[in-house]
């Protein structure tokens, strides 16, 4: 196995031995890059030199043993391209932002640059986060390392597909609707959406503001939970921003799940979900139930509004969020043919955007607008209320709930393209997580032929570990 195939926490044990050095681990990862990315287009932008000069400097690090080294000191690690980075330009996939280039890191960034990782470039994404399959990308869609002809899901297809490829060892994505759950799920790693203010969004180019979130994907639980615990804190430019206290996520992984009661919600087993991937999942839960686990169906009542919901809450966030690009402040600015600052501004935005970027304004617009307020963007928010309080009483049964990730398999790169409702439900089982802004992870439990499956874990507000522990459990099983 190559270097750049190991999970982070094995090298993270050889870099502190003195058995590998980040210079190498870094080379390794750039090798497989100019191998794959040709092929699996998970990168906008490489980061080469920085990255060399920041692995030297992790070197030197290690080699001074008067100082304890830093928790992911060393890791090649990607960062999706909506995540703010000084002086290395930040695109969101999109032509109106294809030479912004920030004078300020994200805290992500600065997170986890602090904490020693080693950042390689700046990963594909649909562009602002709108999208289901990483397709809607103006530098091109990228492709599932697992079968180069079907879609690593979205929008942090970069991210995933670089972590399955091995061209990162770590990485940071987003999560609006499931955009990190959806992709680990389709790449065969992990994700992790953490719950609502666990992580600043400081310098998170936004999407949707009341759904965004910024989390770990890696190639295992216990990489997951050491990156986490990197990201989280609290952060006083991010007014949403919890003080919750932060646990050693990875000191309880191996806790087992004996006594843990587990909801199955009878709403997400219904018709539509794929048989193999029911299988799959009711596998895994057979599996924790012989381990101790106890197995309770329980009832969601209005996850069936929660989609509709959904993308009327999120467009009309969009539609507020992205009026900012105008052409005047910063980003493009169309050549010529208008007469005006309103035909510069539309222009502007006429070539910028794409056609989803498009569809979502428009959408959000509508329902913000006079007379269909009330309608639907106020009764959106009333399902998003009843839809929180449908996990609030499940958790007053069960200490965590699962559920698939996605409806199907991985599908083929251009299949939904034509049917934005299609490519909209691949995210009806993740997006009700970001409505109730709880914490979830999909953590792969088999394969149908080669295509994995993804499993999520579902916990009650700040309780990342309580999922991180089922998610170890079946990690181990499926080792097993």
């Amino acid at each position: 196995m190559a270097l750049c195939d190991e999970n982070a926490v094995t090298l993270a044990r050889l870099l502190r031995k003195g058995d590998l050095s980040a210079r190498e681990l870094a080379e390794s990862v750039f090798e497989r890059i100019e191998e794959r990315e040709g092929t699996t287009n998970a990168f906008i932008t490489l980061t080469r030199e920085e990255a060399m000069t920041a692995a030297d400097r992790a070197d030197r690090l290690l080699k001074d043993r008067s100082t304890s080294p830093a928790p992911l000191i060393g890791l090649p690690l990607a960062l999706k391209d909506n995540l703010c980075t000084r002086g290395i330009r930040t695109t969101c996939a999109s032509r109106i932002l294809q030479n912004h280039v920030p004078v300020y890191d994200a805290t992500a960034v600065r997170r986890v640059i602090e904490a020693g990782a080693v950042v390689v470039g700046k990963t594909n994404l649909d562009q602002f986060g709108m999208g289901s399959s990483t397709e809607n990308s103006v530098y091109g869609p990228t492709r599932n390392p697992i079968d180069p002809a079907r879609v690593p899901g979205g929008s942090s297809g970069g991210s995933a597909a670089a972590l399955a490829a091995g061209e990162a060892v770590l990485a940071l994505g987003t999560d609006t609707g499931g955009s990190i759950r959806l992709p680990a799920a389709y790449c065969g790693v992990v994700g992790i959406k953490p719950t609502y203010g666990r992580v600043s969004r400081y310098g998170l180019i936004s999407y949707a503001s009341s759904l965004d979130q910024i989390g770990p994907l890696a190639r295992s639980v216990e990489d997951c939970a050491l990156l986490l615990e990197s990201l989280c804190g609290l952060d006083p430019r991010d007014s949403t921003s919890s003080n919750e206290p932060v646990p050693p996520f990875s000191s309880s992984l191996e806790m087992g799940v004996q006594g843990l009661r587990i909801g199955l919600p009878s709403e997400f087993f219904v018709e539509g979900l794929d048989p193999d991937i029911r299988d799959r999942i009711l596998g895994t839960v057979r599996a924790l139930e012989r381990e101790g686990a106890e197995i309770r169906e329980i009832s969601l009542p209005h996850t069936r509004y929660a989609i509709s919901a959904y993308y009327l809450i999120a467009t009309a966030e969009a539609s507020s969020n992205l009026a900012r690009y105008d052409g005047v402040k910063y980003g493009l600015r169309a050549a010529g043919g208008y007469e005006d600052v309103v035909g510069m501004i539309e222009a502007t935005r006429a070539e910028g955007f794409s056609l989803e970027v498009k569809r979502r304004i428009m959408l959000g617009s509508y329902v913000l607008s006079a007379g269909y307020y009330d309608a639907y963007y106020l009764k959106a928010q009333k399902v998003r209320r009843l839809v929180k309080e449908d996990y609030d009483r499940a958790f007053t049964e069960v200490d965590c709930i699962m559920t698939p990730v996605s409806p199907c398999l991985p599908f083929r790169l251009g299949e939904k393209m034509e049917d934005p409702l299609q490519m909209y439900l691949v995210d009806v089982y993740t997006a009700p997580l970001n409505m109730a802004g709880l914490p979830g992870m999909s953590v792969p439990c088999g394969r149908v032929g080669r295509l994995p499956v993804g499993l999520q874990i579902i916990g009650p507000a700040f309780d990342e570990a309580t999922v991180l522990r089922v998610g170890y459990a079946v990690q181990e099983g499926q080792r097993t």
